[in-house]
């Protein structure tokens, strides 16, 4: 009998919660390990032996350890989704969601997810510019959401799981999306999935109220 997927992660980091908010999604028995980024925890001989980016999140299922979230999810859709809803077969359907995929890895990490680095870990990023490259963002995916329910059909995919956490979390870093009533919408239907999990959220930007 196969043990729980070690999920090595910080509460705080929007790349690791892609990974155990899938996994809550998926009903697979995962079992949460703490890496202390503050302690430097991320960056010792026995975690780089596992990731030598020295990042969370990372991985071990019985043995198979791997990194980086959109790769995690991918793994994990193409190993326990017996439905095949996440990463659609598909030629078109899956390329849709390698779409939202780099997207989650380009825009959404340049943009809310930035942003959110620069009130919650001090990184020294340009806020204004950020908050900018986040609000060109919004407004497509905004676009987008008129004409379906989830980002690329009628049905959550991994697109939706590598792109909700740092759009829910993105107040923090100063970005209110109180102009985007579809991606609030969306954000709602996805934290009404069975299994959702929420991240820590941090009273820092606009949650400092």
């Amino acid at each position: 009998m196969s043990k729980p997927i070690k999920l090595f992660r910080h509460p705080l980091s929007g790349h690791a919660h892609r990974v155990e908010l899938f996994l809550s999604l998926l009903n697979v028995s995962t079992e949460l390990v703490f890496v202390d980024l503050a302690k430097g925890a991320h960056k010792s001989a026995e975690f780089l032996a596992m990731n030598p980016f020295g990042q969370v999140p990372v991985i071990d299922d019985n043995g198979v350890v791997l990194s980086d979230s959109n790769a995690i999810l991918v793994y994990l859709a193409k190993k326990y989704d017996t439905s095949g809803q996440w990463l659609p077969k598909e030629p078109l359907a899956g390329a849709q969601v390698q779409q939202w995929l780099s997207i989650a890895a380009g825009p959404i990490a340049s943009g809310p997810a930035t942003a959110r680095l620069i009130t919650v870990f001090g990184a020294p990023y340009d806020a204004a510019s950020t908050i900018a490259r986040t609000h060109a963002l919004l407004k497509v995916i905004e676009q987008e959401l008129a004409s379906r329910p989830y980002l690329t059909g009628n049905l959550p995919t991994l697109a939706d799981v590598a792109s909700y956490t740092y759009i829910a979390h993105a107040p923090e870093g100063n970005v209110s999306l109180a102009d985007y009533p579809q991606v609030r919408a969306w954000l709602a239907r996805v934290e009404a999935l069975p299994g959702f999990v929420p991240m820590q959220r941090t009273a820092v930007g606009l949650q400092s109220a």
